[in-house]
C-alpha cells in the first residue's frame, strides 16, 4: 500500500494551513455535515423500505456502536 501523500492531498493541506482559525473551523463543520448526509443517504439507499423515522433510529444505533466508550 502506497502511503505517500498524493499531490491533491498536499494542495488541500496547504490550503488549510493558509486559512485562519475561523475558516478552518467552518470547514470542519462543513465536512462533518457532509459526512452525516453521506451516511444517512447510504442508509436510505441500503434500506429503501424504511421510513425517515426508522432511518434516523438506525443512524443513532449505528453511531452508538462507534462511540468511544472510554469517556
Amino acid at each position: 500500500m502506497d502511503l505517500k501523500p498524493r499531490p491533491n492531498h498536499r494542495q488541500y493541506i496547504e490550503a488549510l494551513r493558509r486559512m485562519g482559525p475561523e475558516a478552518r473551523l467552518r470547514k470542519a463543520f462543513e465536512l462533518s455535515e457532509f459526512t452525516k448526509r453521506l451516511f444517512v443517504q447510504g442508509l436510505r439507499d441500503r434500506f429503501p423500505e424504511r421510513t425517515e423515522h426508522e432511518i434516523h433510529q438506525l443512524m443513532l444505533e449505528r453511531l452508538a456502536k462507534c462511540h468511544n466508550r472510554n469517556y
